[in-house]
């Protein structure tokens, strides 16, 4: 195995949605600069957006919503504890976005005389944007990343980013999954773009992949973010969304209530009056499924065929195209019976909830030469569209820094240090293989983390992870793939930890089902009404602390603030039908 150096001057990490329009705004905003965009899978097929995407889920588009409205809807739908200034700055950049997506050839629907045909999910506005043909995004972005001559690596697993001895970010360490070769990335400003923290929970199905978020996403972002002194925010605010049952993919309310599906209980009786993703509607579902009144459907089967159709084309074509095959090996039929509905595993995701990596409206982190987009980055509620605008966002604030500064300078214990951490479980001839681990790490998640969350239960899972961080150091890789599941898991023991360490920390509930703690089941917005900051201290410890809100850009009425506190239907009386 070799070591091989590489030297940039803008390096973006994570090959799926944001880290592609962030590598080609970089290039694009000094193209005599060295952009290269590092993935370990292949950037032709990665992330979240692998297989496409059926529709915008926060389209601000001129002539349905403004800037404003959203962002009363976004502090709304996360009660309150947002920086309203980069949900503005997205807000305000979210429609010429779309408009450069479809001069790209990106397909969004579009009514009969060719304006954006938008459709209303959310409790207030209407954002949604469907793209029956959205199963061409990743080409898209390909296009253009060739187009602008971005510098592509697939198949390099990045590990630890690496920190100049002035404090700036110099670049990453990285492997090679298929040779074992060791990779120090040099770089004057680098952007983190490696998705949410979906291999958190363990699925019901106790599948180590079965997913709702997109497998491959493990956590490593927030776990390089952290070890580079960055500040994480509301890692307590835990990412849990409606599923089908059995499979690992969203039941799609969400999609199919522009069509006039929705969410019922077993009775087959409406009980929200919004399909749009929040921890409170989380918390009613949760409370229907366990109560006298579950299990909790989608229906559909009141719905006309054409309807019915439509629907069938966008969720078995787009995103997850396996859902139409799952449905036929249940007999389920949209036309004839409901579709069973769960609740997935917990994961740490902005872009459904709120837990990320920390980044004002430039996406700049706390530490200097470092960005971050996407479901990484904490703009809450930010979805794929918000994906691509803080993804330009953090392309071009790293352009401007690389173009100011010169290579931070390196010491070099500090990459052998990563080097004998990282080719550890292949030298070994003998330990503990990643998915055991992986399985006992993330049953341990469940037991201990999932809400409602007990103060008792998250001390005693803080005490297993810690037990855990031993289990690292006899990790056993039989092959360089093997040695990617077993960086993962450094990852995702480290996400587990963060988690429990914020969820203790805000001694109240909130956000619904997402922080609803058994021991404090109030909101406190007397004590609480702030954010949650992670980040390693001087001791190298993680810390937790509070920081203030900033100032208001949009003042809300008092209506406004509690408009997602209203989402239940009362249950409707049942009177006996009367005699002939």
């Amino acid at each position: 195995m070799n070591t091989i150096e590489h030297e940039v001057d803008v390096l973006v990490i994570g090959g799926g949605t944001a880290g592609p329009m962030a590598a080609v705004k970089a290039k694009q905003a000094n193209p005599a600069s060295r952009v290269l965009l590092l993935e370990k899978a292949n950037v032709k097929r990665s992330g979240a957006i692998s297989m496409g995407m059926d529709g915008l889920n926060n389209a601000v588009i001129p002539g349905h919503a403004t800037p404003e409205q959203y962002v009363r809807e976004i502090t709304a739908a996360n009660d309150g504890i947002v920086n309203q200034k980069t949900v503005m700055a997205y807000a305000q950049n979210s429609f010429a976005m779309i408009e450069e997506l479809d001069r790209w050839g990106v397909k969004f629907e579009k009514d009969e005389t060719g304006d954006f045909a938008v459709k209303k999910v959310h409790h207030m506005g209407s954002y949604v944007l469907p793209m029956p043909e959205g199963h061409d995004i990743k080409k898209v972005l390909y296009r253009q990343l060739k187009k602008t001559r971005v510098e592509i690596t697939n198949r390099l697993v990045a590990t630890r980013l690496i920190v100049g001895t002035d404090g700036r970010i110099a670049g990453t360490f990285a492997f090679d999954c298929r040779t074992g070769d060791f990779h120090v990335v040099r770089a004057k400003a680098v952007v983190l773009a490696t998705g949410a923290a979906g291999r958190l929970g363990l699925p019901a199905s106790g599948y180590l992949f079965g997913t709702y978020e997109n497998p491959t996403n493990a956590g490593d972002g927030y776990s390089m973010a952290f070890h580079a002194g960055a500040e994480l925010s509301g890692i307590e605010c835990f990412q849990i969304n409606p599923l089908i049952k059995d499979y690992n993919g969203p039941a799609c309310a969400y999609v199919t209530g522009p069509f006039g599906g929705y969410t019922t209980n077993s009775k087959g009786e409406r009980f929200i009056e919004c399909d749009y993703w929040s921890g409170q509607m989380m918390l009613e579902f949760q409370r229907e499924l366990a109560g006298g009144n579950g299990p909790v459907f989608l229906k559909l089967d009141h719905l006309a065929e054409e309807t019915i159709s439509t629907i069938e084309t966008i969720l078995h074509t787009n995103e997850r195209p396996s859902r139409g095959r799952f449905h036929a090996g249940r007999g389920t039929d949209y036309r004839e019976r409901m579709v069973e509905m769960h609740i997935s595993e917990i994961g740490l995701c902005s872009g459904h909830s709120a837990s990320g990596v920390w980044v004002d409206e430039h996406a700049a982190t706390t530490v200097p030469g470092l960005f971050a987009a996407g479901d990484l980055a904490c703009v809450p509620h930010n979805y794929m569209l918000g994906a691509f605008v803080y993804g330009k966002f953090a392309g071009e604030s790293a352009a401007r820094h690389a173009g100011d500064h010169a290579h931070a300078p390196v010491d070099d214990a500090q990459i052998a240090t990563e080097r004998q951490r990282v080719w550890a479980p292949l030298l070994r001839t003998a330990g503990l293989p990643p998915a055991q681990v992986e399985y006992k790490l993330r049953r341990m998640v469940n037991d201990y983390l999932q809400p409602p969350k007990v103060t008792r239960k998250m001390e005693i899972g803080l005490e297993r992870f810690e037990a855990i961080r031993h289990d690292l150091d006899q990790l056993h890789a039989n092959n360089p793939h093997e040695l990617m599941r077993a960086m993962e898991v450094h990852a995702i023991r480290d996400c587990a930890e963060m988690a429990a360490r914020a969820s203790l920390f805000r001694t109240e509930s909130r956000w619904g089902l997402y922080h609803e703690r058994v021991d404090f089941p109030e909101r406190n917005d007397a004590d609480w009404m702030v954010h949650v900051q992670t980040h390693k201290n001087e001791r190298g410890d993680m810390y937790c602390f509070k920081r203030a809100l900033e100032p208001a850009v949009i003042a809300m009425a008092d209506a406004e603030k509690t408009a997602y506190q209203q989402l239940r239907i009362p249950p409707q009386p049942h009177t006996a039908s009367l005699p002939a």
